[in-house]
């Protein structure tokens, strides 16, 4: 087991189930456009790691929360005005565990 200190971040799409209601086709096209021009060049260019993808959120380690705070402000400000896609992000700093299993 490893442990070290690391930021968290943690983010996810606001109305997911709601925009996949009223448009599954258009939201899923969003996302994964989103997802393919900003979000993975975002992670990679803030040193990110992606830990979990849920469909419609990611969980993101950083080595620092001045880099995890920086890809967050990154991807909020592509985002600003987007007509399908927002966000509620949030980061946490603390000790992380690793297991390889």
């Amino acid at each position: 087991m490893e442990r070290r200190l690391a930021a968290i971040l943690a983010a996810d799409v606001v109305g997911y189930s709601k925009l996949m209601g009223e448009d599954q086709t258009g939201t899923l096209t969003a996302l994964r456009q989103f997802r393919h021009e900003l979000m993975t060049s975002a992670i990679d260019d803030h040193r990110g790691q992606l830990v979990k993808n849920l469909g419609d959120g990611w969980l993101i380690e950083f080595p620092s929360a001045s880099d995890g705070i920086a890809c967050a402000f990154e991807v909020q400000k592509a985002l600003a005005g987007h007509s399908v896609i927002k966000l509620r992000i949030g980061i946490h700093v603390g000790d992380v565990t690793f297991v390889d299993e």
